[in-house]
């Protein structure tokens, strides 16, 4: 079972991203991501680039999970980022994103990405969850959200 405050902590939690597209923003934190994977952040960005080539990973509510699988990652990875300003993101509502959630993954991972896809499906679709991602200030308060989920999801 994949748990999310194994692969997120407060130190990749970005409360106020500056990003004017959706470019930008995959590109910074693929900047954040390098120091936390140590794989280039060239190589995170282009399998983002990659993946949103096959389709756009917003999802809609103001909510995008950009994704990818790297070679030389060993272990699930994510970063969690609100943006200063809601940017468009050719999500499936047309609505803008504010909200992004980078999961990157090893190659092999497979059945733990996808199971790690749908928890945070789960946890974006939960208006009260977006509503508290929107409006807490801190980087403990934000993954607090991530974590609480995973709770009382297993309860």
């Amino acid at each position: 079972m994949v748990i999310l405050s194994n692969i997120l902590s407060a130190d990749r939690v970005v409360p106020n991203l500056h990003a004017s597209s959706k470019k930008q923003a995959l590109q910074e934190l693929s900047r954040r991501a390098e120091k936390e994977t140590g794989l280039s952040d060239r190589q995170i960005l282009d399998a983002l680039l990659e993946r949103e080539r096959l389709g756009s990973t917003g999802v809609g509510n103001g909510v995008a999970i950009p994704h990818g699988t790297l070679a030389g990652l060993t272990e699930i990875c994510g970063l969690f980022a609100r943006l200063e300003k809601p940017i468009n993101f050719d999500a499936a509502d047309d609505q803008p994103v504010d909200l992004i959630f980078v999961l990157l993954a090893p190659e092999n991972a497979g059945a733990a990405h996808l199971k790690t896809l749908s928890k945070l499906a789960r946890i974006f679709r939960d208006e009260e969850s977006c509503k508290r991602l929107r409006e807490l200030e801190s980087e403990t308060e934000l993954l607090g959200v991530f974590t609480d989920n995973l709770a009382s999801a297993a309860a």
